[in-house]
């Protein structure tokens, strides 16, 4: 299976560390325990791993190299989301998650997973220039794919933009959208962190077009 930095260029891998854990030392100094990001997220592990949206026959392949006690307790933590994450996160948070098994799921599982996922939901990515579409990647990595808006409203009109813009190869223009985002999370407790993440993806975009 090819590894993250066959799939989406070194800048994009090094932007999602930075969003998601900080890298090793950061990782092994504050996420190398079981945590709940809040909201409707699981329980999540190694770099943005969310057990509330994977199965467990997946999760137990993926995860394989865990000790099999730990691969027992975390597996029951799939598909659960939002207060029953939340709920069952004491009965895991003392678990740690070795960073060579992190890293290694990171790229041969995750990066690829999360690829493929952007191809669907942008058609044509694979045509973009490589920092164009690491940054892609890590939108979808944070947003997920999905294009219609939950609750109905305008939350993924910037993603529908972008899947519209991605055939055109108009990087300033995904850029732009990719910008645009940042209001969707004004007010809220996340807002300076979306906001980063989606102004270093802008700029890698942007970068991009300029190479």
């Amino acid at each position: 299976m090819p590894d993250a930095k066959s799939i989406i260029s070194e800048k994009a891998i090094n932007l999602i560390l930075e969003f998601e854990v900080g890298g090793k030392a950061s990782y092994e100094k504050n996420y190398k325990n079981p945590e709940w990001p809040k909201g409707e997220s699981g329980i999540t592990i190694g770099i943005g791993y969310d057990l509330g949206y994977s199965i467990q026959p997946d999760f137990l392949q993926n995860w394989q190299r865990l000790d099999k006690a730990s691969l027992e307790r975390l597996k029951v933590c799939c598909g659960l989301k939002g207060v029953k994450a939340k709920d069952i996160l004491d009965s895991v948070k003392d678990i740690v998650i070795p960073w060579e098994i992190v890293w290694d799921v990171f790229q041969n599982v995750t990066v690829p997973k999360y690829y493929k996922t952007t191809r669907i939901a942008f058609p044509g990515l694979e045509n973009l220039p490589a920092d164009a579409q690491g940054a892609l990647v890590s939108l979808v990595y944070n947003r997920g794919g999905g294009m219609e808006d939950k609750p109905p409203g305008l939350s993924r009109l910037q993603m529908r933009n972008i899947r519209d813009l991605v055939p055109k190869k108009d990087l300033k223009g995904i850029a732009e959208q990719i910008r645009a985002m940042k209001d969707l999370w004004k007010g809220q407790e996340i807002e300076k962190g979306m906001a980063r993440r989606r102004e270093a993806e802008a700029a890698l975009i942007e970068k991009a077009v300029k190479g």
